[in-house]
């Protein structure tokens, strides 16, 4: 089984962000990056697949020209082989410009089924792997924790409300991953080694029109100090008082 993992290089979630001097992309300066983790997960995913029922990983990736050191990364957890789609300016991009340039790549490539995280930590907009998906004309499964393949078809499972929810796709489909009950493998360092030499293919990402323009970009603002309102039931009383009138969460 041929499964190729749409993985997307993001800052590291330990970095400390601050807004560009574009006011719609962030700093770059300092920054350390790293492959998305729930994509992490999507790629751990797609290995055990493959050493359970043979066959190979390719990841595909859509971001900047100097992502390629992280790509080798997931090439040194066990994929075969990659494709990057450079675009420095990739982050200027809305969801469905990415998806519409995955789609285009993935046609061209040989594969049972397509993986992905369920979402990048930096843009958070959970839409591609939808997205992928809907204009391949294939069936999808998001947030998953496992799948199996059996019988020809996989096996889906995803946390719901209460309890959880199984989903049969046939092998020709998209499925994007959460946190499973198994970690992403380490690189072992002959690993990293051998990934050096595994066929990486950079070409320049197709321009795709945005559907979605970012107009501004800007921090939270700093969380108030908290406060004490008193003591005993009038405590209480205040407390609620204020969650009602100020804060008008109840």
């Amino acid at each position: 089984m041929n499964i190729v993992v749409c993985v997307k290089v993001t800052p590291s979630t330990a970095a400390k962000i601050k807004v560009g001097a574009s006011g719609v992309s962030i700093d770059k300066q300092g920054v350390e990056y790293e492959i998305n983790p729930y994509d992490a997960f999507a790629i751990e995913a797609a290995l055990q697949h493959v050493e359970a029922n043979g066959g190979e990983v390719t990841l595909l990736s859509l971001g900047a020209e100097g992502s390629t050191k992280d790509i080798r990364n997931g090439l040194a957890m066990g994929a075969v082989k990659a494709v990057h789609l450079t675009d420095d300016n990739y982050e200027l991009r809305d969801s469905f410009s990415v998806a519409k340039a995955l789609a285009d790549e993935l046609k061209s490539l040989q594969w049972d089924a397509i993986f992905f995280g369920k979402q990048a930590v930096d843009s958070d907009n959970y839409q591609v792997p939808s997205m992928v998906s809907a204009l391949l004309e294939l069936p999808v499964a998001n947030v998953c924790s496992t799948a199996e393949f059996r019988d020809g078809k996989f096996r889906a499972i995803r946390a719901v409300e209460g309890g959880t929810e199984i989903v049969e796709l046939s092998a020709k489909c998209c499925i994007s991953f959460t946190k499973g009950p198994k970690e992403p493998r380490f690189p072992t360092i002959p690993n990293i080694m051998k990934a050096k030499k595994k066929p990486l293919d950079q070409k320049a990402a197709p321009a795709v029109e945005n559907r979605v323009k970012v107009t501004k970009l800007e921090l939270p603002p700093p969380r108030p100090a908290g406060r004490i309102v008193g003591e005993g039931p009038e405590a209480a009383k205040e407390l609620a008082r204020l969650l009602r009138e100020e804060a008008k969460v109840i």
